[in-house]
Formats: structure tokens, C-alpha cells, sequence
């Protein structure tokens, strides 16, 4: 179960109670008349809306310039005792698990993408610990950089900007990618030359056997069939609001860690290293992204049918 707030202009109440008293799946509603003063004047209008019908009110709303005059917000409510509540939910065909909340995939994506300091400190802390992983053939330290690592919202937000025909968020998406690993890889770089500097690590580390961490480094199919995979999940977590899931998706790709090994390699003059680094992260991005894009197409075209 979802809630709205609305704050509608007073000419347009009327409107908007039509929409949420015409839908199935809205209760609750409460108005609160004269009670808006900014964005506008006007009046306040409160509801609950079960997942499977948001999409659907949000876009009536929005055809009536509530979101350009007004204001909608929307937030996700835990715990709902409510008979009418429950028959709602069962007027309304589907599963709340499967329904897309479009308009809420958008917003979170596009906060996600945003090419911030934040973001850039993260992606640098992110590769330089994988850096270390790579070289003392540490798994545990992948794993933890897989899960620091912040590049899978700019690559849900990609695919949401695709399926949505979003030119703005694509745009921020793509720049988040193209400046956060450079930005990372260089960051390791330089960590690296002042762990060597330091003789913390060495070339011979990087040459040297490490069966743990070597697939990083030495692409094959399988990097192609866990990145398919590791974007239906990552984007089924986001879409169903099952976040709990989107952990194990960080850390099922080499994407950081294979920036991390390629900035290595490329410190210590091992190109072969790099070259394979480099293959492994865009096989991972190219299937993410890729398989992101389809698991939202066939989210949509299932809801429709």
C-alpha cells in the first residue's frame, strides 16, 4: 500500500476527487479544503492507493497539470489495518510484488545517478579496496568493494531512462559511468604508487599466482551469463521494492573490481592484465544494462496484458 498527498489548486478539486473516487484501488481519502497555501492555494487531499493501481492514478493526476500547479507525493505505507483497505487490494487484478510503480522507479533512479561528491568517493574508496583485494588475492575485500561500490544506480537508472524514453536521465546515467570508474581507476592508481612507495605492495604481488582473484581479470561466458542474471535481479529488487535482494546483486558482478585490476595492472605496466580487466567490465556493464532493459520491457508488457 502506497499513500498520496496531494495539493491541488481549488479550481481542480473536484477533478481530482473524480480521479481517486473513479479508482478501484484508492481508499482513505481524506480532503482538507482551503488547507494548501504553497505551491498554491488550494486544497489538500490525502488517499491510500494499493502498488498495483498507482501508476495508473499518478498519470491521471499528472494529465491534469496537478504535479506542474500543484504538488504529488507519494510514499510507501508499512502496516495498514483496514478492511477497506484489504478489499481494495482485491478489487484491484495482480500482485502488489509485480506491480511497477513508474513514476517512483524514475525519481529513485534519477538520485541515484546524480554525478555528486558522494558519489565519486564512494566509487574511489570502492576500487582502491578492491585494488588492495587484487594484489594480496583477497576475496573478502572484493566482496566488500562489490558492496561499496555505487555504479548500479547510474545502471538502473540507464535502463529506466531507455524503457521511459528519458533523454535527461539517460544522459546523467551514461556521465555517471563515464566519470565515476575513470574517476575510481585513477584514484587507484594513485593509492596503489603510495602503498608501493610505502612497500606495503609490489609488481611481484600482481604477477604472482592468485587463484582467488584471477577471474577478475580472464573474461569468459559465464562473465556474460552472471551479468544477465545479476541485472533481471538488480532490477526486479528495485521494481518489486525488494531491497533486501539488491545486496546480493552488488556483490555478483565484477564491475569495480575489475576497474580496480585494470587501474592496477595498468600502474605496474601489466597490459595483458589490463586489457582482460577492461573486457571483464564492459562484458558486466553491456549484460546488466542489457538485461535490465528487457526485464523492464517484459515487466510492462505483462502488467498490460
Amino acid at each position: 500500500m502506497l499513500q498520496l498527498r496531494i495539493i491541488a489548486p481549488a479550481d481542480r478539486t473536484a477533478a481530482v476527487e473524480e480521479v481517486l473516487n473513479g479508482d478501484p484501488g484508492v481508499t482513505h481519502l481524506v480532503v482538507l479544503a482551503g488547507a494548501a497555501r504553497d505551491p498554491a492555494d488550494g486544497d489538500v487531499l490525502s488517499c491510500n492507493v494499493v502498488r498495483e493501481a498507482a501508476s495508473g492514478v499518478l498519470s491521471r493526476l499528472r494529465q491534469l497539470r496537478i504535479d506542474q500547479d500543484g504538488s504529488i507525493m507519494l510514499e510507501r505505507v508499512d502496516t495498514v489495518l483496514s478492511a477497506a483497505g484489504d478489499r481494495a487490494a482485491r478489487r484491484v487484478p495482480g500482485h502488489g510484488a509485480d506491480a511497477v510503480v513508474w513514476e517512483q522507479i524514475e525519481q529513485a533512479t534519477g538520485e541515484e545517478c546524480k554525478l555528486s561528491g558522494a558519489y565519486l568517493t564512494f566509487m574511489v574508496v570502492a576500487t582502491a579496496i578492491a585494488g588492495i583485494g587484487v594484489l594480496i588475492d583477497q576475496p573478502i575485500l572484493i566482496v566488500g568493494a562489490m558492496a561499496v561500490g555505487p555504479e548500479f544506480g547510474p545502471l538502473a537508472a540507464l535502463c529506466v531512462g531507455i524503457v521511459r524514453f528519458r533523454r535527461g536521465l539517460i544522459g546523467r546515467a551514461l556521465t555517471a559511468l563515464v566519470v565515476g570508474f575513470p574517476v575510481g581507476m585513477l584514484g587507484t592508481v594513485l593509492s596503489t604508487w603510495a602503498l608501493d612507495a610505502m612497500g606495503l605492495v609490489s609488481k611481484d604481488m600482481l604477477l604472482g599466482e592468485r587463484p582467488l582473484t584471477a577471474f577478475i581479470w580472464q573474461p569468459n561466458a559465464l562473465s556474460l551469463v552472471v551479468g544477465l542474471l545479476a541485472g533481471v535481479a538488480g532490477m526486479l529488487s528495485l521494481t518489486s521494492a525488494k531491497a533486501g535482494t539488491l545486496v546480493g546483486v552488488l556483490i555478483s558482478v565484477t564491475t569495480v573490481p575489475a576497474a580496480a585490476n585494470a587501474a592496477v595492472a595498468l600502474e605496474y605496466g601489466v597490459m595483458n592484465e589490463a586489457a582482460g580487466s577492461a573486457l571483464q567490465l564492459v562484458i558486466n556493464l553491456a549484460a546488466i544494462a542489457l538485461a535490465g532493459v528487457l526485464t523492464l520491457v517484459v515487466q510492462r508488457l505483462a502488467w498490460r496484458s
